[in-house]
């Protein structure tokens, strides 16, 4: 008996001894994971840039992100070729959050996309507004393109991107079909991708998400590749794994990415959507033609296309009632248009 009370007492012992190494150990981590997270907010504060815009235009009033739905443009800057100012937008993403059903809708426009210019008597591709009036043009020709408000931004250039996405440590996508890509380095090598699922650090992911020529779907093709990219960097950021490289992601976000999200704000974001999923977004297509006009190719979008991209922006937004089942009836039969 007594034999079997000091086994009893020494498993006791162990248990406890193993209990306060994993409080310890927990303790740690949270001790670790404020400190990176103070190192994250103190790069973030260097990347805030509000672009003198309280609020878009087509608001009555400014948003909360915590309690509204609201809408981001992210875009990707070629600035290789022009040091830094003002270089073309390789990519145009749009994304809207709506807390009440936590879902994301993600858009693509084509970057040879024919808009008009806000604030411009020029008529040309969407991708050339950086140029001729950065981020704030970009903006306001994207709001007036998809008659909608855009409440926060986000830029990033071509060198971050590779970067961050090594950080990860790499991202898995679903390569359609084989295909070659040229790097964007000096060296300019070609890339190889074959179907199926494939690992691609930074350069590789970059070159995925940028090839067109290859492509037998051209731009819609490459739009797709492009929210794939987006979603996997989404999936592997949301990890566990990713505690431990807060602080090199701060650093890189620091150096090479723009915002008019506050800090304040990007706290409430991340506490608003903090069991999100990539399971939900919903990835939106705008169909578009090629056409040339005077020697140049341009992307001519769909009106029916985009009419329907506007109407589900607006809808996930609450800037418009979702349609009744007899209205979405007769708009699929034509009788609205």
């Amino acid at each position: 008996m007594n034999r079997k009370h000091i086994r009893k007492r020494r498993k006791r012992r162990r248990l406890r001894r193993t209990f306060y190494v994993v409080l310890l150990l927990f303790l740690l981590l949270i001790g670790f994971g404020g400190y990176q997270f103070i190192q994250a907010l103190q790069a973030a504060s260097d990347t805030y840039d509000d672009l003198g815009r309280d609020k878009s235009d087509l608001r009555d009033a400014e948003v909360s992100i915590t309690k509204d739905p609201v809408s981001i443009l992210l875009m990707g800057v070629e600035d290789y070729t022009t040091n830094g100012e003002n270089g073309r937008t390789d990519t145009l993403m749009v994304a809207t959050f709506n807390p009440n059903d936590e879902r994301l809708k993600l858009l693509s426009i084509p970057r040879d996309t024919m808009v008009d210019f806000a604030g411009m008597d020029r008529r040309d591709k969407i991708n050339h507004a950086h140029v001729y009036g950065g981020k704030r043009m970009t903006i306001e020709t994207v709001e007036q393109f998809l008659d909608i408000p855009i409440d926060y931004y986000a830029t990033v250039n071509f060198e971050a991107f590779k970067n961050i996405v090594d950080v990860l440590g790499g991202i898995t996508v679903d390569v359609p079909f084989d295909f070659q890509q040229n790097s964007d380095d000096r060296v300019a090598e070609k890339l190889q991708f074959y179907e199926g699922e494939m690992e691609l650090d930074g350069r590789y992911a970059l070159a995925y998400a940028r090839m067109r020529m290859e492509d037998p779907r051209g731009d819609i093709g490459r739009n797709e590749r492009q929210q794939q990219v987006i979603e996997a960097i989404i999936d592997k950021a949301l990890s566990p794994a990713t505690i431990t490289k807060i602080d090199d992601l701060a650093i890189e976000v620091g150096k090479n990415v723009e915002t008019n999200m506050s800090i304040r704000e990007g706290l409430a974001f991340v506490k608003n959507y903090s069991d999100f999923r990539t399971s939900n977004i919903d990835k939106l297509t705008l169909e578009t033609y090629p056409e040339t006009i005077n020697g140049v190719s341009y992307q001519i979008v769909d009106q029916i296309s985009l009419y329907e991209v506007q109407k589900e922006l607006k809808v996930h937004l609450e800037l418009i009632d979702p349609p009744t089942q007899t209205a979405e009836t007769e708009s699929d039969s034509g009788s609205t248009y």
